[in-house]
């Protein structure tokens, strides 16, 4: 069973809203806007209801609304606000801010409300790039910052994915209309981290292309007999958190030699484990693709 974050930090609440820890102090000392709880041992910590308030305060705070101005609304006008804002510009913040609290209180139905507020006026490609994409690069520093369990991060991953595997599916069911290369996508050994290796994908199957999809935690070897049945084949990988970076070298070397090193097989690599390294220059059917955006131009 999951249990919802119900306490948090001035530091958590820097992390989730943007708004640093001393500005946030400021604002609560001079306009009474948060009210901090106390632990029996004194240590302020503050309420899933203060950090929805907060993340409506910075929305509205980053369309030029006075802070001063800001705290003399009544809570149920500042929902309002924040809505008739969001509703006129579209404000990626809000979606963001929404995904967020979806995540902390475990809130399927949230999520799925953003994502079908988002579908009304975006494209799937549009809502992965615009809203995904930085979504998750906020989820890592998240993590990093302990603001989130893994509990969280799983929830919130987990619907994600769902979203590309429900819009790759219409695509499965058709016929390849190129035959002249087959994608293959494999996460390494020891690899979960999967979800820009399922919205590629599912690019890969809207241009066309037959691709087979090995998912997470694949032993190198496995991949012979794939190399056996299939020509002119790109393999399509993330490094994430394996090899790691000393070994990516060495990982690719062993990778040819099962798929075998020839100019009608190569592989493309993205994630921060080849970020900032040399490909050795023996590996010339590597490419590697510092964003996923470069890697769908590649396509």
């Amino acid at each position: 069973m999951n249990i919802i974050k119900e306490h948090f930090s001035i530091k958590d609440l820097e992390n989730l809203s943007g708004i640093k820890a001393h500005t946030i102090r400021i604002w609560e000392k001079r306009y009474n806007l948060l009210e901090p709880n106390r632990t029996d041992t004194n240590i302020r910590y503050y309420s899933l209801k203060s950090l929805q308030k907060l993340l409506n305060i910075t929305t509205l705070y980053n369309n030029g609304h006075k802070i001063s101005k800001i705290a003399k609304l009544p809570e149920k006008d500042l929902f309002i606000l924040v809505k008739e804002i969001t509703s006129n510009k579209n404000q990626k913040n809000y979606y963001l801010n929404d995904l967020k609290l979806a995540m902390m209180n475990f809130d399927q139905s949230l999520f799925f409300s953003v994502y079908n507020s988002l579908l009304a006026v975006k494209s799937f490609r549009e809502i992965f790039f615009e809203i995904f994409i930085p979504f998750l690069d906020e989820l890592g520093l998240l993590w990093q910052t302990e603001t989130i369990s893994p509990a969280h991060e799983h929830f919130i991953t987990h619907l994600i994915k769902q979203k590309i595997i429900i819009n790759t599916e219409k695509f499965q069911q058709q016929a390849p209309i190129h035959t002249d290369r087959v994608f293959v996508l494999f996460l390494p050994d020891n690899e979960i981290h999967e979800i820009g290796l399922l919205y590629l994908n599912y690019e890969i199957m809207l241009r066309g292309y037959k691709s087979i999809y090995l998912g997470q935690t694949l032993p190198v070897h496995g991949l012979q007999n794939i190399a056996q049945h299939h020509q002119n084949i790109t393999f399509v990988s993330y490094f994430t958190i394996t090899p790691l970076k000393e070994n990516v070298n060495s990982y690719l070397e062993e990778f040819n030699s099962y798929v075998g090193n020839s100019e009608t097989n190569n592989i493309w690599v993205l994630g921060s484990q080849i970020q900032d390294i040399n490909i050795s220059d023996t590996l010339k059917n590597v490419k590697t693709f510092r964003r996923i955006d470069e890697a769908v131009h590649a396509i």
